[in-house]
């Protein structure tokens, strides 16, 4: 997936020298560090059932600027790394798109219309994703030190890398 078209960018940047790093790091140590992470974030609704709908299905999240691409699917109950093959939904952005998305500063389909969040593959599982996301909320399952510093965190960043 190619990244957004940059005439409709309005989002700062993740610097080119701060990303390059990243770009040496293989997709599968991305995946499983993020899979590491998101498994303890959303440990009680993965425990519950509500991620069974990536079972056997891999999502791509590929965050252009940042030069960070993830591979995630669902197996024994836990988010893991997926081996490269076939893609199910692959989810794109800016660093600071998804940050926008993730503190739901943002709506996903306001992103979307504004080309600003590319989604390719199957609608469906966009949807459930999606739906998934919605239904979080951030004070309930991010450590208080992390819920104390996100609604910082999009200005701050924006300060930083915005032009």
């Amino acid at each position: 997936m190619a990244p957004p078209d940059s005439t409709h960018r309005t989002s700062p940047l993740f610097p080119d020298l701060l990303a390059l790093p990243f770009g040496f790091v293989p997709i599968p140590v991305h995946s499983s560090v993020l899979a590491f992470a998101l498994n303890h974030i959303f440990a009680c609704p993965i425990r519950d059932g509500e991620l069974d709908f990536l079972v056997g299905r891999v999502v791509a999240i590929q965050v252009h600027d940042a030069r960070l691409h993830f591979r995630l699917t669902l197996s024994d109950r836990q988010l893991a790394a997926a081996n490269e093959g076939v893609t199910d939904l692959t989810v794109g952005g800016s660093l600071y798109d998804l940050l926008l998305l993730a503190t739901g500063r943002e709506d996903p389909d306001t992103l979307f219309f504004q080309r600003r969040l590319l989604l390719d593959g199957d609608t469906e599982l966009g949807l459930y994703v999606k739906n998934f996301l919605n239904r979080q909320d951030p004070q309930e399952f991010l450590p208080a030190p992390l819920r104390l510093a996100l609604p910082h965190l999009v200005p701050l960043y924006a300060r930083l890398f915005g032009k």
